[in-house]
Order: structure tokens, then C-alpha cells, then sequence
């Protein structure tokens, strides 16, 4: 494991390092290691080859696809969930014994399996802050809570146990956000719904009303970004081609209202939205259909930049900062921000060429108008028989700043995410088995890194070491740092021109490796459902709901 304990040495008539000073020389040497320029696989998580240290519990692998994965307790564990139903925590492997044993840099091995009583697939686990509590979501519409108490078995079944089993949503729940605070979390729903979670209170969701959630949308929801910068904002999106940002300030004021937008069209929560991030309409690669959102994350570092991953189309990067756009008028050569400055708070934005068509195709929003008490463009209803979930939201929309493309994002629904210290890498999984990285500020391509044997979905960085945890459908998870001998026989960049151009064809052209995990991606999904179809109807259930 790598140590960072370089420290130029200092004479000593000169002042010791200030945390801030120490803190900030520990994030450029991880950003200067972490440079992404060749990255090697130096663990396998769940394979038959590593389970064999007395570190791993018996058949530590998952079954299943991974759909899920976590830092927690700053990088000494890794929880991931998946199609098996069952949660896995992976623990570093301090000593070194297995790792100097098997040759391994980084060693993590599974110490506890969580048979979590989910009766779907498991789509996302997170620890909450400073607790021994695991949540988790799933397929089945339930979020159901796990006290680990400390106690990690290391040869036998987990010694935690489920403590909270929570229905209040209406179809399937997909993200889990957690809060600073070991009782408060946050879930996003296929119900259109975001939900905080308290677990100082109780209530019965079978016997009584669920409290009101945050956040009631008339699409599904699928994801949801929340930075601890600014707790306050959070992102949703999903079926639509916008992400929204509810402010949760603004409880108790209804500013659709005070923008003259009837409240009924707006369900019942308890935030307000105050923006929308859109895209230009038209998908740069052609493909027909509406766009919509697959991923989402909000920069840990900054606290105002979001990513947004559109299937079938590209990665964008939007900010909070930014002023919305003004009408549909204008030339569109080139994706701007109105306001707010980048990096540092100096450069420029960098703009982005957009061919062959202009910001008159639309950033679909219909009939605008101005009202002349009003400055932000509300809009009406077009013609009835359009689809409703085509239509926006009347919200003020902010365009983005840059595009990261390349990657295919169409078979799954694939996770976008910020990489390195202070977020200056954008990754994301691709539909060919790879993971692309891309420079934040260029928007060049950083890395491509073969992760799975079809699709990757999940990419997580490690909070505090140069480490990346890739999963998909596999049922194995990879681990990748950076190679002390600058070589690596899992990047594919100098590919990088044949695989774009492949990651551009049609499902039914030579790329098959896509092809490949589309199908592998249905079967899985079909066994699965009828799995769940004609699976016993017997609930494992909690001393507590």
C-alpha cells in the first residue's frame, strides 16, 4: 500500500508545516500519483485467485452483477451490493500478510457478508456518518438499515443485523445520500420522490401516512447528487433531459407560486426547485428518442460544479454558479457559462465547439414568454398530444460549461463521478467494458482502462489513496492505482480513435464487445426477474420498522 511520507525535509530553523499547508502538499503529491495516465489493476476483488488468505471469509465473492460500491471510514473499508442481495464489506488488509504473500500492493479482504433479506436487486449501500450503520436500497422498494456494532467477523457470517425496514416509497429505490449526521439520509425513488431519513423517530409505513418527502417529482427518478459543501442544494434527475436543483433553504415558500406557476402541476414536498440544467436538444451522435439521465454528482471539493450523464449521449458539467439562460436566441457555438468564474475562481471556462446545428433547435422549452413583472421565462404548455415527460419543467435553465464524450452509455444505467483530490478527473463506465477519464479542465482524454469483461457502471475513487474501484457486470470488483513502472496492461487509450468511433455505431455493427453486454445485460435481467417472480414470497423481516 502506498505510503505518501515524501516529504522534501525542511531545516529546522524554518517553521513546521500548517495543517493547511500539510494538507494541501498531501492532495498535490495524490493529484501528481494519481495522474491517470497509466493506471494498472492491482487487486480482484472476489475472484477465486484472492479468496484464498485466511483474510477472506469462505466464497467472499458476489454472485452477481455489482451494482453498487462505497468508501467508508476513510478508505478502510469498501462496501458493495449487487444482484445477490447481499452486501459485502471488503477491509484493508493493514498488516500486509496475504498482500506480501500474494505479491499485492493493495490487499482488501472480505471480512463480512450481509445477507440483507432484500427481495430485488441491491442498487446502492452507503455507511452513514460516523456510525456503525449501513443502509441500503433496492429493486423492492424498501431502504433497510444494518447495525454492524463495531463487530466484524472475520471467518464467519456478519455480525450485524437489520434494525430498520423502511416502505415509504412506491417503486423502486435507486441512491442513497448520506447526511453529517449518523441518523439523517436521503433516498431517491423511481416514484419521483426524494425522502429524508430519520432514524431518531419511528413510524409504521403499513398503519399511517410516511412523513412528506423533500421532493415530489411527475417523472421517475433515478439519481441524486448532494455536495457536504453546500448540504443545502440538492441535484435529482432521471426520465427527463433536465437535473433539477431544490434548494432546501426555501422551505415554506412556494416560489413557483410567486413565479405565477400554478402549485398543483408541482406535487407536495417540502423544498422548492430553483434551477434546471439542460443540454442543447439534439444528441450530437444522431440517436432518435428523448434524452434522459443516468447519473449525477456534485464535486466534493468546489461545492457548485455537477456532472450530469445523459444515455446515449455525452457526460456534462454544469455549475450552481451560473446565471440560466435567457430565452433560445443566440448563436450556440460554444458552451458558456453567463456568470461565475472556474478553477480557483480565475480562468475562464473552457468553451466547447457544438457542429452541425445551433441553440435555435432548442434547449427544449416551448412558447416562451416574459411576463413584465416576471424576468425569468416562464413557459406554456405546447400542443396536447406531445409527451408530457418530453415537456419541461418551468424552471430557469443553466446550459453547460464543457462535454466529456467517447464513452457509451445506453445498454445500463451507469454512475458519473469526480476523480482525484481535488476533483480535476471526470470518469465514467462505458457499454465496451472500459472506464474513460477525462481532464476535467480540458476536457481531453485522460485514460481508458479495460474494467470488466462487458459493461462498467461504478467508479469510486478512494477518499484518500491513489485507488479505483471499478465494478459492473462482473461479479468481481477491480482495483487500479497507479503503475510503479509507468507500464500497464489494462490501458487501452492508445486505442482510444477505433474505440470512440465503435462506442458511435448501432447496437447490430461490428462492436461486440457492446453487443456482447447488451445481451449478457438482458439475460441477467431476465433470470433475475423471474427469479424474483417465482421466489418465495416469505420476508425476512426487522424488530423494527
Amino acid at each position: 500500500m502506498l505510503i505518501m511520507s515524501h516529504r522534501p525535509t525542511r531545516p529546522e530553523f524554518q517553521k513546521p508545516l500548517l495543517f493547511s499547508e500539510t494538507r494541501r502538499f498531501g492532495r498535490s503529491t495524490l493529484s501528481r500519483l494519481l495522474k491517470p495516465s497509466c493506471l494498472h489493476r492491482v487487486n480482484v476483488l472476489g475472484s477465486a485467485e484472492n479468496s484464498n488468505s485466511n483474510y477472506h471469509v469462505g466464497g467472499s465473492g458476489h454472485t452477481g452483477c455489482v451494482n453498487a460500491l462505497s468508501w467508508a471510514q476513510e478508505g478502510e473499508l469498501l462496501l458493495s451490493g449487487g444482484d445477490d442481495r447481499t452486501v459485502r464489506i471488503w477491509r484493508g488488509d493493514m498488516t500486509f500478510e496475504s498482500s506480501v504473500h500474494q505479491g499485492q500492493q493493495y490487499a482488501y479482504g472480505c471480512t463480512s457478508i450481509i445477507q440483507t433479506g432484500h427481495r430485488a436487486n441491491i442498487f446502492n449501500v452507503q455507511m452513514l456518518q460516523h456510525s456503525s450503520r449501513i443502509a441500503t436500497v433496492a429493486g423492492d422498494k424498501q431502504v433497510r438499515v444494518f447495525d454492524l456494532n463495531h463487530d466484524y467477523n472475520r471467518h464467519g457470517s456478519c455480525a450485524a443485523y437489520c434494525t430498520r425496514i423502511l416502505r415509504c416509497h412506491e417503486d423502486r429505490v435507486k441512491r442513497i445520500v448520506v447526511e453529517d449526521r449518523p441518523d439523517l439520509f436521503l433516498t431517491v425513488s423511481e416514484d419521483g420522490s426524494v425522502r429524508q431519513h430519520d432514524l431518531r423517530t419511528s413510524h409504521q409505513c403499513t398503519n399511517g401516512p410516511c412523513p412528506t418527502p423533500l421532493v415530489q417529482m411527475d417523472h421517475e427518478l433515478s439519481t441524486i447528487a448532494v455536495s457536504p459543501l453546500t448540504p443545502h442544494y440538492l441535484v435529482v434527475a432521471g426520465d427527463s433531459p433536465y437535473g433539477y436543483l431544490f434548494d432546501r433553504r426555501h422551505v415554506g415558500r412556494l416560489l413557483h407560486e410567486e413565479w405565477g406557476i400554478p402549485r398543483s402541476s408541482h406535487g407536495h414536498h417540502l423544498t422548492t426547485c430553483v434551477r434546471q440544467f439542460g443540454k442543447p436538444k439534439k444528441p450530437l451522435n444522431g440517436r432518435l428518442g428523448r434524452d434522459h439521465i443516468t447519473g449525477a454528482r456534485m464535486s466534493v471539493q468546489n461545492g457548485h460544479e455537477v456532472l450530469l450523464s445523459y444515455s446515449g449521449d455525452a457526460v456534462y458539467l454544469f455549475s450552481t454558479n451560473d446565471d440560466p439562460t435567457e430565452g433560445t436566441g443566440g448563436s450556440a457555438s460554444s458552451l458558456l457559462p453567463s456568470a461565475a468564474s472556474d478553477y480557483n475562481g480565475s480562468d475562464k471556462p473552457h468553451t466547447i465547439d457544438l457542429p452541425s446545428y445551433n441553440i435555435d433547435d432548442g434547449i427544449e422549452e416551448d412558447n416562451c414568454s416574459v411576463p413584465a413583472d416576471v424576468n425569468t421565462p416562464i413557459c406554456e404548455d405546447s400542443d396536447s398530444d406531445s409527451d408530457a415527460k418530453d415537456q419541461p419543467h418551468r424552471f430557469p435553465t443553466i446550459l453547460p460549461r464543457r462535454r466529456y464524450h467517447g464513452a457509451r452509455n445506453v445498454a445500463t444505467i451507469k454512475d458519473v463521478n469526480f476523480l482525484g483530490p481535488n476533483d480535476e478527473y471526470v470518469v465514467s463506465g462505458s457499454d465496451d467494458g472500459y472506464f474513460f477519464i477525462w481532464d476535467k479542465k480540458t476536457t481531453g482524454i485522460s485514460g481508458i482502462y479495460e474494467g470488466d469483461s462487458a459493461i462498467v457502471n461504478v467508479i469510486e475513487g478512494h477518499p484518500r489513496l491513489p485507488l479505483i474501484a471499478v465494478s459492473g457486470i462482473d461479479t468481481t470488483i477491480k482495483l487500479f492505482a497507479p503503475s510503479p513502472d509507468g507500464v500497464s496492461t489494462f490501458s487501452r487509450l492508445a486505442n482510444v480513435e477505433r474505440i470512440m468511433e465503435n462506442n458511435l455505431q448501432d447496437e447490430g455493427g461490428t462492436n461486440f464487445r457492446f453487443s456482447m453486454g447488451v445481451r449478457m445485460a438482458t439475460l441477467l435481467n431476465s433470470i433475475r426477474t423471474t427469479h424474483t417472480a417465482n421466489g418465495p414470497a416469505i420476508e425476512e423481516e426487522c424488530p423494527t420498522q
